[in-house]
């Protein structure tokens, strides 16, 4: 018999984990709070919808966590009927968010006293992906838990990466993010530059393309911004923001240097203060636009 899940987060990356969950086998149930426009499929599927956290933890041996950051994380997990006080001793959390790696280390402790393992295990790539079964996950976790869990990854993940022991997962994402949005903020800020000195941004593209410079969030996206599409990235600058936020926060309680960080942290800062928090990382060209008061890309 196949683990029964509860899973906390339906919504743009968790509907298709949890959809594919469900294609594997694993009987699952799971709390809707707010959007309903995504969960008839899951129900037609053999999910069941559980009206709190309570009721999902108590029909669970793994539960799943897939919301914004850490705030939300410890209200699941504190709040009254919370995941601390509702989960059974040898149950599972695997938490898909991003998240402050000190605000998980603290949740572990406080789960290991129950005979609860917590586990990180944030996910790399896009909805488009989740849906497809083809997300990364980067693992915190023992070598045996690891072990015991890496087949229920495989139905929702191309890439399974055991990162390290318990909360390395969140600590690496929050790296490879500052790594994707530094670039992504690179490469607004150099085709701002290149439209305003008269080059031409198809040529642009066409050089970077054969070079040292080149790279994936330059091809995911130069392409459909050059023509006025600024959909290519499906992730928020208001996620992108928080997520450069617990990754300097991270580097400062190391502690070391990251004014690189601290920068790309402001340009998103100021991306959202312009108006596009809500828009996806492409926009941060629309932001350079405001900023500077000149339209940069064909629409």
């Amino acid at each position: 018999m196949r683990e029964r899940i509860g899973f906390i987060g339906v919504g743009l990356m968790g509907h298709g984990i949890a959809k594919n969950l469900v294609a594997g086998g694993y009987p699952l149930s799971f709390l809707v709070h707010r959007n309903r426009s995504n969960i008839q499929d899951l129900i037609d599927a053999g999910a069941v919808e559980v009206s709190s956290v309570a009721e999902l933890a108590a029909e669970s041996e793994i539960v799943f966590l897939c919301v914004t950051g850490t705030p939300q994380i410890e209200a699941n997990v504190y709040g009254p009927g919370g995941l601390l006080a509702a989960c059974r001793k040898g149950a599972t959390v695997i938490d898909t968010s991003t998240a402050e790696p000190d605000s998980t280390l603290r949740i572990r402790a406080a789960f290991s006293e129950k005979g609860v393992e917590f586990v990180d295990a944030p996910l790399g790539r896009t909805p488009r992906e989740a849906e497809a079964g083809k997300l990364n996950v980067m693992v915190g976790a023992t070598d045996e838990v690891f072990a015991r869990l890496k087949p229920m990854f495989a139905c929702f993940c191309e890439n399974i990466i055991h990162a390290g022991p318990p909360g390395a997962g969140h600590k690496i994402k929050l790296v490879n993010n500052f790594l994707a949005l530094g670039t992504a903020c690179l490469i607004a800020e150099a085709l701002a530059a290149a439209a305003k000195v008269g080059l031409d941004l198809d040529t642009l593209y066409k050089l970077v393309s054969a070079g040292g410079a080149n790279s994936s969030m330059f091809q995911a996206m130069v392409p459909k911004v050059l023509d006025g599409d600024f959909s290519a990235v499906l992730f928020a600058l208001d996620n992108a923001r928080k997520d450069l936020r617990y990754y300097t926060h991270m580097t400062e309680s190391a502690p070391i240097a990251s004014p690189i960080a601290d920068t790309i942290h402001q340009t998103l800062v100021a991306a959202s203060q312009l108006g596009f928090g809500e828009k996806f990382v492409p926009s941060l060209i629309e932001a350079h636009e405001k900023l500077n008061g000149f339209q940069i890309v064909r629409r």
